[in-house]
């Protein structure tokens, strides 16, 4: 039954990403944690997440729209975050790291939100990024990625920011989470807290499943209604992480 659950949580997270370009980790991420336990949770993620986000740039007929200065800022700076992450993991208790990720992320919704929505509230939060914004966001996002898989919002922040197409923002993404997991597996080696679930197989078909299924979703969502989907997985990834945090 446990397995069950947590194969749900993963097809309907692996949907979500597939339509937004984030979200898996949000929503799957507190299940795995309950079901498999901390390291075997951002274990699996990492394996799961390379499937995901390849699926997202090889298989859907299409150049893909990588931001590639973007993106290699972001992977750069995530390199420090994945080792404090790794840290994170093995010595702090998950609930202190899920209330992180819960104040983390509200406190980015209270700064988007009174930048503005919309074309003209990203140009004037755009004008005022400055370059350690890159650095934050990339730092953040690595240390988020070994700590407990949700790494997705301080990088969908920084490209709302810039104002990105929907198109340019999940391809961007999807090519950072790919970096990411790659260099993440090393490091959760070497901090030996790298252990994969028995499993594993059934996690990798509903992420299959679940990233077909969100490609519909993806064709649907453009221009304003995308932004406002990610800022509605940002506030429900917030109160998650929170609730985590209580339990």
């Amino acid at each position: 039954m446990t397995i069950a659950v947590a194969a749900l949580a993963v097809f309907i997270g692996a949907a979500l990403q597939s339509a937004t370009g984030f979200g898996f980790s949000l929503l799957a991420a507190p299940i795995l944690f309950a079901v498999l336990g901390p390291q075997e949770a951002v274990s699996a993620s990492v394996l799961l997440g390379l499937l995901l986000n390849g699926l997202t740039l090889a298989t859907e007929r299409r150049r893909p729209a990588v931001l590639g200065r973007e993106a290699r800022r972001l992977v750069a700076w995530s390199v420090p975050g994945l080792v404090l992450g790794a840290l994170a993991l093995r010595e702090l208790p998950e609930r202190s790291l899920s209330a992180l990720v819960g104040l983390a992320v509200l406190a980015g919704l209270a700064v988007r939100l009174r930048g503005g929505a919309g074309r003209s509230g990203r140009a004037a939060v755009a004008s005022h990024q400055r370059g350690w914004h890159a650095a934050a966001a990339g730092a953040t996002s690595g240390a988020l990625a070994t700590a407990n898989s949700v790494s997705g919002p301080p990088l969908a922040f920084y490209l709302l920011a810039r104002g990105v197409t929907p198109a340019a923002m999940r391809d961007t993404l999807a090519a950072v989470f790919i970096a990411q997991s790659v260099l993440a597996l090393p490091v959760l080696l070497v901090s030996a807290t790298f252990t994969l679930p028995g499993e594993l197989w059934a996690l990798l078909a509903a992420a299959l499943v679940g990233q077909l299924a969100g490609r519909r979703a993806f064709a649907w969502l453009q221009g304003e209604r995308y932004e406002r989907a990610v800022l509605v997985v940002l506030v429900l990834s917030a109160l998650a992480a929170l609730a985590a945090s209580m339990l």
